[in-house]
């Protein structure tokens, strides 16, 4: 018997599943992986909306004359 039967046989419905990274917790490693990428990807769309919006209020608009900075 292979390694990877006799492992099934043993872990029965578990074998194949992701353990969770803390007991008690049931969050898995793909699933934390999955959470940092969304994350790291907000922030960056975050910083870059925010820069957008300094440059438009900055620059844009009292170019356009909509507006006029106040030192």
């Amino acid at each position: 018997m292979g390694e990877s039967k006799r492992r099934q046989s043993i872990l029965g419905e578990e074998y194949g599943k992701e353990a969770p990274m803390v007991s008690w917790l049931p969050i898995t490693k793909s699933q934390l992986l999955t959470f940092y990428r969304l994350a790291n990807r907000g922030a960056w769309i975050g910083i870059i909306v925010a820069l957008i919006a300094w440059f438009t209020i900055r620059f844009l608009g009292p170019w356009l004359g909509l507006w006029t900075v106040v030192s």
